[in-house]
């Protein structure tokens, strides 16, 4: 039996989730900003120890890999890259976009098909708010194939104009709110109740293990996609006085 730890905290939203064989068998989830440093190693220690009372240590864990919150990606990938260094065991990293746009694909599509052809469902574009009018897209497939890679972008009211001319663009994410009031073509839909999750990540990291497609535990980084932005301290101008 196959047992995985999926760890998730690109966003507000920490979680996490084991699964036997596929199936989710524990979950936490706590969707509260600044929680991911006091919450996240109790929620592993509660799901390593479920693990070990059903008799199945964690064969492998996974991790949300961004882009997303700087902060949150570090402390997801530093708990992860901690477990599989003390167990020996390897580290997948599946990237928070393509969780996104599972996660609607698996809505979108009918229980068990296979063969649905692409045209007939919309692009998927998931979205991580990234601050100010700015988020972190890409857009996909109904088969998860990437149409257009990720990237940092402001959004704008003829945002995705060449796509919208096509078919129906589906966004989602906490970052799609932006464009509501931005992009007025009827072939773009918002769905509302959808963002990164441990339990989401559940089959991606089941397929990974399968393929044995594994990061490098020394050397994987998260993908942040742009650096770290230090803010300048309030009391600035009282600590150069001093």
């Amino acid at each position: 039996m196959i047992s995985l730890l999926s760890i998730e905290t690109s966003t507000k939203t920490c979680s996490v989730a084991l699964s036997i064989e596929g199936e989710r068998v524990f979950e936490r989830i706590r969707q509260e900003e600044a929680s991911h440093a006091s919450q996240l190693g109790v929620f592993v220690w509660e799901a390593v120890t479920y693990a070990r009372t059903h008799c199945k240590e964690i064969d492998a864990v996974a991790v949300s890999s961004g882009p997303g919150s700087y902060t949150g990606l570090r402390i997801g990938v530093s708990e992860a890259k901690g477990l599989c260094y003390g167990k020996g065991i390897p580290l997948i990293a599946i990237p928070t976009l393509t969780i996104l746009a599972h996660a609607v694909a698996k809505i979108l599509l009918p229980e068990g098909a296979k063969g649905v052809n692409a045209e007939d469902y919309p692009y998927l574009c998931p979205m991580i708010d990234a601050r100010r009018m700015e988020v972190y897209a890409a857009l996909y497939d109904i088969h998860l194939r990437e149409i257009r890679p990720v990237q940092a972008e402001i959004v704008e009211k003829d945002s995705y104009e060449e796509y919208l001319k096509k078919r129906s663009v589906l966004f989602c994410g906490d970052g799609s709110n932006k464009c509501r009031s931005l992009i007025q073509s009827p072939n773009a839909q918002f769905v509302d109740f959808i963002y990164p999750t441990a339990a989401a990540m559940i089959p991606l990291a089941e397929e990974a293990f399968m393929r044995k497609k594994f990061v490098d535990v020394a050397y994987f980084e998260p993908f942040y996609l742009k650096e770290f932005q230090a803010t300048v301290a309030k009391n600035k101008v009282f600590l150069e006085r001093k």
